[in-house]
């Protein structure tokens, strides 16, 4: 009998204390709580007049009375001597607590005392159940008694200005005039959203369940009447070709008919011809027979009877003419061959052209919900609008509705579209916005950052920048590529976030290294961070002149040093228009809109909350500081040189992106 109410654990525990129940007491409503947990419950609603059942809300104006449960009382009892004479041999296994009271061999504890701070077995957590001093400790399941780190006391209050537990100390100290609560309130309170959002969950899964069979039901039917379409066009189909069949039969007994008729007719006048001919072979035979008699008056005597019966000279002419012309038959049945090939094919066109109508209302997209996709690249602008979506993102689609589709994007979520603007993203290629691809991206390849990664994965690293070029070393199964950069050799980056680099990609100022030569006026690049033999007392402003040229190599006479040494690949020429101090940022003032340089990895003076995405407004410019306003980041402090002017239609392509 114990084990069969062990089985049915769940139903015999306390929806306050999750434990099994003590001195169980059943209100009106039905629901059985311990008796100290709903008198603890309710001991919060005495200044109300009104009570709550917990699990279903049911209020009663006064409180119920509450008389112990006998019978269910029994059952608990039970209950408990069976789960003790187990948990006796329970030995406490790795991450379990152990009874703190135990000597010898480590119980598994099955209870924690909140006062005592202690854990223990079944055996020893029998005098929390009968001392009534130690019943009104505090009882859970055992578990590792949270304290307050700095105080040591227990966790007993709920701080909601902080969002914590903390100790009765907390509340005199850091937590000193903020809105807290016992945890046994808030625990109530979080508990009856849980409840409320698992019973949504509940009927949410009962609701898919329902679409999920309707939706097998639906497809074994419509599986069904493709099966039955299918058979029956081939019967149809069957049945047609068995008329042609019959038909042509017909055709062909008609044409053996016409055959036999002709040929009647051609026999009677073959044998009437041969009669003929066997009278003018007698005839002949009589003639041949006079001329040969010697005898003159015989011949004279029979002359005349022989040359009259000769008969006319001129025959009748017989030839075989047929009714029928089997060739103009022939070219009947082509002609009606031809005929049927065409009204077939036209008319079997139309019927597949009209079977194909019947699903126009299908997407002829292969898109579903749970696919990964992005906008194609080929959409200037969605119909729905970017919002913060760019060509770049790539979500799961959530929701499809006719034309339209719902997808969760990283940085959107909800984001709605449309399905003929999307395309698919699988996982080998799931960054293909760049022509090339990923995928024709080989070791020894001259690669990039793309310009639409404001931070790579695996972060910048020493002097890379998104205008560094490096050569592929080497290509991970998991995606990673390493790169030998100019400044940086080994960078870790992933595929997905490079583009190759070809000679006509290499614009600006890197087309111009192999032009570089004595007298020229140059600078360093500003996308290199530190020059390989370091700067001196040299600077991204600083322009000199090149004094000399070895290899890759170069002596530059600065203002601020003379014969400075540098690599060819890291400087540029300075056209006459910027050669002077004259530069974007002497044109920047205040009220201008600015942003930092996408060349600049980290500011003089940090970044704060700011970003290379934001836009803030010039405040006040003091030699090379600048102050600026960003939504953000109110008073920033960067420098001129770091900055760079954003006219309005950047700043609304910024804002839409």
């Amino acid at each position: 009998m114990a084990e069969a109410i062990l089985g049915d654990h769940d139903q015999y525990s306390c929806s306050i204390c999750l434990e099994l129940l003590r001195d169980p007491v059943t209100i009106p409503c039905g629901h059985s709580y311990c008796m100290s947990c709903i008198n603890e419950c309710w001991s919060t609603n005495d200044q109300k007049g009104t009570y709550r059942c917990p699990q279903c809300r049911q209020t009663f104006n006064s409180k119920p009375p509450l008389n112990r449960s006998t019978v269910l009382a029994e059952i608990m009892e039970k209950l408990r001597s069976t789960e003790l004479s187990e948990s006796a041999k329970s030995l406490a296994g790795p991450g379990e607590i152990a009874c703190d009271f135990c000597s010898g061999e480590m119980i598994k504890a099955v209870k924690s005392c909140l006062e005592c701070r202690a854990s223990y077995c079944e055996t020893h957590v029998q005098p929390h159940y009968n001392v009534p001093a130690l019943r009104k400790h505090k009882l859970v399941k055992a578990a590792v008694i949270p304290v307050c780190p700095k105080h040591d006391k227990l966790l007993e209050v709920y701080c909601r200005t902080d969002q914590k537990c903390v100790c009765m100390h907390c509340l005199l100290d850091d937590h000193k005039g903020h809105d807290t609560v016992p945890s046994t309130i808030e625990r109530n309170k979080k508990q009856i959203k849980l409840t409320h959002s698992q019973t949504k969950v509940k009927q949410t899964i009962q609701a898919k369940e329902k679409e999920l069979q309707k939706m097998k039901m639906d497809i074994t039917s419509h599986s069904d009447s493709a099966k039955k379409a299918a058979e029956n066009s081939k019967k149809v189909f069957s049945e047609l070709v068995k008329l042609i069949e019959k038909r042509s039969n017909e055709v062909i007994e008609e044409i053996k008919a016409q055959e036999k008729a002709d040929l009647d007719q051609g026999t009677m006048l073959q044998k009437k011809l041969e009669g003929e001919i066997t009278e003018l072979k007698k005839r002949e035979g009589d003639l041949e027979d006079l001329i040969q008699t010697e005898d003159n008056i015989q011949f004279l005597q029979n002359y005349e009877s022989v040359s009259s019966s000769s008969g006319s000279d001129e025959l009748q002419s017989f030839s075989f003419q047929p009714y029928c012309s089997f060739e103009d038959v022939r070219k009947l049945i082509c002609e009606l061959t031809g005929r049927l090939e065409t009204t077939c094919t036209q008319e079997i066109s139309k019927t597949v052209n009209k079977v194909s109508d019947l699903s126009a209302k299908r997407p002829t997209f292969d898109i579903v919900v749970g696919d990964r996709v992005r906008v194609k690249p080929s959409v200037v602008t969605p119909i729905n609008k970017w919002g913060s979506v760019t060509h770049l993102s790539v979500g799961v689609v959530k929701k499809i509705q006719g034309d339209l589709l719902t997808v969760d994007f990283p940085e959107q979520r909800n984001w709605t579209g449309v399905v003929s603007e999307m395309e698919h993203v699988t996982d080998a290629g799931s960054d293909l916005s760049n022509k090339n691809g990923p995928c024709v991206i080989n070791v020894g390849d001259r690669v990039r950052v793309k310009p639409s990664i404001t931070t790579p994965k695996h972060n910048w690293g020493r002097n890379v920048t998104p205008k560094s070029v490096g050569v592929v070393k080497d290509i991970k199964d998991d995606d990673s590529v390493v790169v030998d950069f100019p400044g940086h050799a080994n960078w870790k980056g992933i595929l997905s976030e490079m583009e190759l680099v070809t000679n006509d990609d290499e614009i600006g100022p890197s087309s111009l290294d192999s032009n570089i030569k004595i007298g020229d006026k140059v600078r360093v690049k500003p996308s290199v961070v530190t020059p390989t033999h370091k700067w001196g007392a040299v600077t991204h402003k600083s322009i000199g002149v090149v004094k000399k040229i070895q290899g890759d190599s170069l002596t530059v006479d600065f203002p601020e040093q003379k014969n400075w040494t540098g690599i060819v690949s890291e400087m540029e020429i300075v056209a006459s228009a910027v050669s002077g101090s004259s530069s974007l940022e002497s044109v920047i003032k205040i009220g201008d809109q600015v942003r930092v340089k996408p060349s600049v990895v980290t500011p003089t003076h940090k970044w704060g909350a700011v970003t290379h995405k934001s836009i803030g407004v010039v405040q006040n410019i003091k030699s090379e500081d600048v102050i600026v306003d960003f939504p953000n980041h109110k008073s920033w402090k960067g420098i001129l040189s770091e900055m760079e002017l954003v006219n309005y239609s950047d700043a609304d392509i910024t804002g839409s992106s």
